[in-house]
Order: C-alpha cells, then structure tokens, then sequence
C-alpha cells in the first residue's frame, strides 16, 4: 500500500539523508554546494531531496552555520527621496548576490542608536546604515558583538566601523569653485542637519574653496535636509538689504524648496540667484526646477558598501576602511555656471 503523507508534516533532512543512503551532515554539504563533496553525491542528494518536496530550515541552519545570510539595513530621515532609490538599490545588489534583507526605519524623532538593539536581536549577519548617524559608542557595540558595520555616507571616527560616502567635501569645492568662476561673489550656504558630517563636509569644502579665493565671508541658514528648511531659509536670505546672488544647499529637496521660495518672491532662477543642489535625485531633472547639482556615485559607493560588509563578515579581522567617491557636478538650468566672470 503506498504510503500517505499528512499535508502538515514536513518532509525532513534526516527522511532524505536516509533515501539517498547518505548522513544528514552530507544533506546539509550538498544544499549548501560544499565544493569538497562529489558532484554525484551532490545531484544525488539535491534530486532526492526535490522529488520529497524537503524545504530546508533556514532557522535550523544558521544554529548550524552560526550565519543567517542576512543584512540589516537601517535608515531615517526617509522623507529626502535621495535614500529611497538607495534602499531600493542597496536590496537589488544583495538579492543578486544571494542575501536576503531586512529593513528597519527609525521615526523622525527616534534615535538609531536607540533602534539598534532590537535590529541586533535579529542576528543579522552585518549592518548597514544609511541615512542615520549613529555614535560613536554604539557603533563600536556593534563590532564588538561580532556584527560588522558599513555606515553608507556617513563617517563616524575611530568607531571600528568601515564607511562609504560620497566625497561631500570635494563636491562642495566644485561648487564653489564654479560659482566662482562665473563671477558670483554674494553667496550663501543651507545647511543640513548639524550632526550629519554629509552636510558638515560639503559646508567645510565649499567654505576653504571661497577662503582660498579670498572669499572671507558669506552668508548661512541652518536647516534639516528638508523641503520646509530649504524655502524658509531661502525667504530670509532673499528679504535681506543684500540678499544672495547664488545659494548652495546641502541637499537637492533643500534646494527645491529654495527655488520655490525665489518664486513666490519674484526672484528668476537663473537670472537674480543661482541655485546648486547636493545628490541628484530624479526630481532635480524635472523641467519645473532643472537643478544644477553634484551627482553621488550611488552605484559605485554602493558597490563598495556591500563589498567591505562582505569582506569583514568572512574575515572579522579585516581593520576599517574609509572609501571617498568624488560627485560629479551637474550643470542644469537653476545656475550659470558657463557666462564670461562679472567685473569687479
């Protein structure tokens, strides 16, 4: 009589280690494509296992392994449609290499260091943070527990955690320097976040460049990578006595919200100021706003990210690594960046 199976009894490793005549320990080499085990052993096993319909436990086999074949990603500040597309990205270039990922969001007023137990909890095979700034105690934590750490356009010194970013400071003296070269000399930089070293770098190259052009003083708005920081910033800068000839904001939905502001004061973009943004994203492109910017390399640092990330989960004792990617500088229609120098 042939044998029944119940619909809720799984098929398991020891069943077809028993019908291939092979131990449990070989099932799991097999599924795993352990190179040292015969290629007949190993069709064998995988054939023998497919006609039972044997799923493997993935819970079971990382007690195994000790690896999940996880990454946690981790970000905030998702209202910038910058990080978005590099989540999206982040995940297609793990998914093709075979890792599974998992997601976690921190609220606009949540901490990520506050977050990172719990995503540690998951045991996750290593962590990247995009997005967040996290200190410099939690992210030595982290490797000291075993998970490697890639901060993806962040930095935070002597951490222990290897980062990729953008190279923010270089991209601010291209913008700078352009500017310069088309002969504006009123010029005011919208800041990011404070604690943000994306917004502190583009500040810090933007302002050497002027210094060193014997440009010693412009003008600053604080702000918070927001749509809302960039236009009430932009409307104080523009009702001064001598408001700016050309804005540099740290981030493109800043500088979206500047344009915006110059409109409802009847200021010309490009004519009266010049707008530059940071990042590139899609809407930069848009014909309501042609925003010149400078462009991050997101495949390029990306690429890197996972890179270090896998690197250290195989070999732990691999040291950090910092990685700079130049930006290009994109010209669009919001700066004239290509007219003959102004007198004076």
């Amino acid at each position: 009589m042939a044998e029944r199976r119940s619909v809720d009894k799984r098929v398991t490793s020891h069943e077809v280690a028993l019908r291939a005549g092979v131990s449990q320990s070989t099932v799991s080499r097999a599924l795993a494509g352990d190179p040292r085990l015969s290629e007949a052993t190993r069709l064998r096993v995988l054939e023998i296992a497919r006609s039972l319909g044997y799923k493997p436990n993935a819970i079971a086999r990382s007690l195994i392994t000790k690896r999940t074949n996880i990454v946690g990603l981790v970000a905030s500040n998702m209202a910038n449609p910058f990080y978005p597309l590099v989540l999206e990205a982040f995940t297609q270039h793990l998914h093709s290499l075979g890792w599974r990922v998992l997601l976690f969001t921190a609220g606009s007023r949540e901490d990520v260091d506050d977050l990172l137990p719990e995503v540690l909890a998951y045991q996750v095979d290593g962590l990247i943070i995009v997005s967040a700034a996290m200190s410099s105690r939690m992210a030595r934590e982290c490797v000291g527990r075993g998970t490697p750490v890639v901060l993806f356009n962040r930095y935070v010194p002597d951490s222990g955690a290897s980062a990729v970013s953008c190279d923010n400071r270089g991209g601010g003296r291209k913008v700078a320097e352009a500017l310069l070269r088309a002969g504006y000399r009123r010029l005011a930089y919208i800041a990011g976040r404070e604690d943000a070293s994306t917004s502190v770098d583009r500040e810090r190259g933007f302002g050497e460049a002027l210094l060193e052009h014997g440009v010693k003083t412009w003008l600053r708005e604080p702000g918070n990578f927001s749509y809302e920081a960039g236009f009430n910033a932009a409307m104080r800068l523009l009702r001064l006595d001598e408001p700016p000839e050309a804005i540099f904001c740290a981030n493109d939905i800043t500088a979206i919200g500047a344009i915006d502001a110059a409109r409802k004061l009847k200021v010309r973009v490009p004519e009266d100021l010049a707008v530059i943004g940071f990042d590139d994203i899609p809407a930069a492109s848009w014909a309501a706003y042609n925003l010149t910017t400078v462009r991050q390399p997101i495949e390029r640092m990306i690429e890197a990210s996972v890179r270090l990330l896998l690197g250290r989960i195989e070999d732990p004792s691999l040291a950090a690594v910092n990685e700079f990617i130049p930006g290009e500088l994109v010209r669009r229609g919001s700066a004239r960046l290509d007219v003959a120098p102004k007198e004076g």
